[in-house]
């Protein structure tokens, strides 16, 4: 009576964990296949994470081919690595997920690298423009110094601004 109890016991358990390992699939899957890569933080880090849950499904019989996960990976991608995922269709080779998270590295590090020399572009261009502008007012300055001296009287006798002789 107690062996049946207990294989009847094992048995309840087996049947909880394995409708729970569906349930982990489904989540997990869920998961991976919504995952975005939204720009912020280290996209060696998302890809490691979404290959984290390729591994935990594979433990649990639902295997991912690395093609497939590869695929997934891009798909996840912004719009900004739009080219980068066009280079990569049009290639024959496929990639490994070794290759696709170097690549990917080398990607966002050249763009991080446009967008700073931009700004940088940018902010000296500005700095020009200030420079410009300033130099401007400093020439109009003086040439309403000049004009006011124009029409300023100059004593003939003395040669100070402000009076003049009266002949």
């Amino acid at each position: 009576s107690k062996s049946h109890n207990a294989k009847g016991f094992l048995n309840a358990v087996k049947k909880y964990f394995t409708s729970n390992e569906k349930d982990d699939a489904n989540s997990l899957l869920a998961k991976l296949i919504s995952m975005r890569y939204k720009g912020k933080g280290n996209i060696r880090e998302y890809i490691m994470e979404m290959s984290n849950l390729a591994s935990k499904l594979k433990a649990l019989k639902l295997e991912l081919s690395d093609d497939l996960l590869v695929h997934l990976v891009l798909i996840s991608l912004p719009t900004h690595l739009g080219q980068f995922k066009v280079s990569y269709n049009t290639q024959k080779d496929k990639w490994t997920l070794n290759e696709l998270i170097s690549h990917c590295v080398q990607e966002e590090e050249r763009q991080q690298r446009e967008k700073t020399e931009s700004a940088h572009l940018a902010s000296s261009s500005q700095n020009r423009k200030r420079k410009n502008n300033k130099d401007v007012v400093e020439r109009t300055s003086q040439l309403k110094k000049v004009k006011k001296d124009e029409n300023t009287p100059t004593c003939f006798f003395c040669k100070k601004y402000g009076h003049s002789q009266k002949g």
